[in-house]
C-alpha cells in the first residue's frame, strides 16, 4: 500500500468528502418537493451524490414529468438550504485537516475538484473556514463534461502541474470514482452514502471508512519512520 508522501498531489472532492454538505442538500430538496405537493424519500436524493444540478434536473424530470417546475424547485431548495446553513453552519469532515496539514508539511499541492458550480463551491468552503487551504479549486463550471467524465480531474492535475498518474484522488461517490479511475489517478474511496455499491469498491484502489482512517493508514507509518 503506497504512503501518501509517494504522491505528487492530493485531489479532493468537496461535497460529502471534505464538507458535510450532502445531508443539508438532501433535506432541502425533500422540503422543496413537499412545498410543491410532491414527495420523495431521502434515498431518492442520495442517488444524486456526486451529480451537478443539470444532471439532478434530468433525474427530477424523469421522476416527475416534463412539466416539473425546475426553477421553482431550485428557488425553494436554495431557500431551505440557506436557512439550514445559516443556523447550523457547514461541518468539515474528520481527517480533512490532518491531510491538509500533512500535505503542507510535505510540500504536496492540494486541489478541490467538484461538480458543484463555482459560486457554490467557493461559498461552502468559505463558510466552513477552509477556502484558504485550497489554492486551486476546479468546479463543474470549468469543464464541458462533469463527473463521471474524467475532465475535472484532468484539469485539476494540469493546474497543479502534476501528471494525473501521480495524483491520489479522494472521493465519496460512485460518480467520482468512475471519473477518477477514467482519468488515470489513484482512487481512494470514502463512501458518504450507504449501502456501498460493490462496483465502486471494485474500481477503487483503496477504501476507507473516513479520511481519518485513511490518514492513519497511509500517513502515520511514514511520519513515525516505520
Amino acid at each position: 500500500m503506497p504512503r501518501l508522501a509517494e504522491f505528487s498531489a492530493f485531489i479532493f472532492d468537496m461535497d460529502g468528502l471534505v464538507l458535510d454538505t450532502e445531508p443539508a442538500y438532501f433535506k432541502a430538496w425533500q422540503l422543496a418537493l413537499e412545498s410543491i405537493g410532491l414527495q420523495a424519500d431521502i434515498d431518492f436524493f442520495k442517488s444524486f451524490s456526486g451529480y451537478r444540478f443539470a444532471q439532478i434536473q434530468q433525474k427530477l424530470i424523469e421522476a416527475f414529468g416534463d412539466d416539473f417546475d425546475i426553477q421553482g424547485f431550485k428557488a425553494l431548495a436554495n431557500r431551505h438550504w440557506r436557512e439550514h446553513v445559516d443556523r447550523y453552519g457547514i461541518d468539515i469532515k474528520q481527517g480533512v485537516v490532518d491531510l491538509l496539514d500533512y500535505a503542507e508539511l510535505n510540500d504536496i499541492p492540494v486541489c478541490i475538484a467538484t461538480n458543484s458550480p463555482s459560486l457554490n463551491a467557493h461559498e461552502c468552503l468559505m463558510r466552513a473556514g477552509i477556502k484558504h487551504r485550497f489554492p486551486v479549486i476546479v468546479t463543474g463550471d470549468d469543464v464541458e463534461y462533469p463527473k463521471p467524465a474524467p475532465d475535472i480531474f484532468l484539469k485539476a492535475a494540469t493546474q497543479l502541474c502534476v501528471d494525473i498518474s501521480n495524483c491520489i484522488v479522494f472521493e465519496d461517490s460512485h460518480t467520482g470514482i468512475v471519473a477518477a479511475s477514467n482519468a488515470g489517478a489513484c482512487c481512494a474511496y470514502i463512501p458518504s452514502t450507504f449501502p456501498v455499491n460493490p462496483l465502486t469498491v471494485a474500481m477503487s484502489d483503496h477504501c476507507f471508512d473516513d479520511l481519518k482512517q485513511l490518514f492513519q493508514s497511509l500517513a502515520r507509518p511514514f511520519v513515525n519512520g516505520i
